[in-house]
């Protein structure tokens, strides 16, 4: 069984996808294109261009944006906004994508064509809000899809009944299998996010019996323009105490750490170099990993990815097959390589696996963390 434990279905970016007004959905839309690595270029020539122009260091979604003529050109599936008189875009999107949409038909086609069972949908802020979305990809595919719960991470101080209310109902009445939680700065605040004010929230969230999926960033770090990447460590490093934290209150919780490490911080010439204390939060037989390189590294090593194989197998060593569960961030990761790639790295080139590691990575994990059952 193959399942890609992290991709994604959404409507079109400037659509309101669960957001009071289409508006509200373009600012997320808008301050993701500032603050990811991808770089932005002139239309008309493609010269690399400033990406904070559309969000400054220091602003967020949830205030104001400059007004850069910031929308969507549809036939093309790009963002573009206008800047010292020029047109310009970038591509966090992918380039093939009509009106920035990726439908679950579009998704499960993929699959068929890559070989991949099951496909686990995360959800993102940029990418819309509220279960019903997802609800309708699950019920279009039940045999295919599963889907994440999203969380108003931003809302949970002073909101925190109606969003506890709004992850339960999205569990309970429109049967989705897990929880995505996104403890970024900005969204969070100062204070640590596993107590405090969002015990109320873990409390009712912890009680769903679901898994928990936690994108981590780097703390205080994030978003602040440049910030050395020894400080962005640090950050990271913190934000794992947090969850390590977490885990000893909560020992049943299943929880999952997506997209892997933040790699690009730990980079050392043409190798990952990880510090001894990233692997502390596994000593908890709860916690599994994403394996997920291409998307975030496609731009500095090519297929089929040889600089990151000895990291797969300190994986394997320090964590353990068992609790590795493959993901590709998909469509995302299409901006590097194709579907198919995505697993050929892994499977027809890291000779270091067992078949048994590889059965695990490639499904298995994920299929127990989920529950899931062979595809018919």
């Amino acid at each position: 069984m193959i399942v890609d434990s992290h991709a994604y279905c959404f409507e079109p970016a400037d659509s309101p996808a669960g957001f009071a007004t289409a508006e509200d959905h373009l600012k997320w839309v808008q301050y993701g294109q500032a603050t990811h690595h991808q770089p932005a270029f002139r239309v008309s020539d493609r010269k690399i261009g400033p990406s904070d122009v559309v969000a400054p260091p220091g602003s967020t979604p949830l205030g104001d944006l400059p007004d850069v003529n910031f929308r969507i050109n549809h036939p093309r599936g790009r963002v573009v906004w206008d800047w010292e008189g020029d047109e310009y875009t970038k591509h966090f999107y992918p380039p093939n994508l009509r009106s920035c949409e990726f439908t679950p038909f579009s998704l499960t086609g993929e699959m068929d064509y890559a070989g991949v069972d099951w496909a686990l949908l995360h959800t993102n802020p940029m990418l819309g809000r509220g279960s019903a979305y997802l609800r309708e990809c699950v019920e279009r595919f039940p045999e295919r899809l599963r889907a994440m719960a999203p969380v108003d991470e931003w809302r949970l101080i002073d909101d925190p009944d109606a969003v506890i209310a709004e992850v339960v109902h999205a569990i309970e009445v429109d049967g989705l299998h897990a929880i995505k939680f996104n403890p970024l700065h900005y969204l969070v605040g100062d204070q640590p996010w596993n107590d405090g004010a969002f015990r109320p929230f873990w409390e009712a969230a912890t009680g769903l019996g679901v898994p928990i999926f936690f994108t981590l960033s780097t703390g205080s770090a994030f978003g602040r323009g440049y910030v050395s990447d020894e400080e962005q460590q640090q950050g990271y490093l913190g934000e794992l105490r947090i969850l390590k934290r977490f885990m000893e209150r909560y020992p049943d919780t299943t929880c999952s750490i997506t997209h892997g490490f933040p790699w690009r911080l730990f980079v050392d010439d043409d190798r990952i170099v990880l510090p001894d204390e990233i692997w502390e939060p596994f000593a908890n037989p709860q916690l599994s990993l994403e394996v997920c390189f291409p998307v975030r590294l496609g731009d500095w090593f090519d297929y089929p990815y040889a600089q990151v194989w000895p990291t797969l197998e300190q994986m394997v060593e320090r964590v353990g097959a068992d609790r590795l569960v493959w993901g590709t961030d998909m469509p995302f990761q299409n901006r590097f390589c194709t579907y198919q790639q995505s697993r050929a790295w892994i499977e027809k080139y890291c000779d270091f696996l067992s078949a048994d590691d590889l059965a695990l990575i490639m499904g298995g994990t994920a299929a127990r963390i989920l529950g899931l059952q062979t595809v018919k």
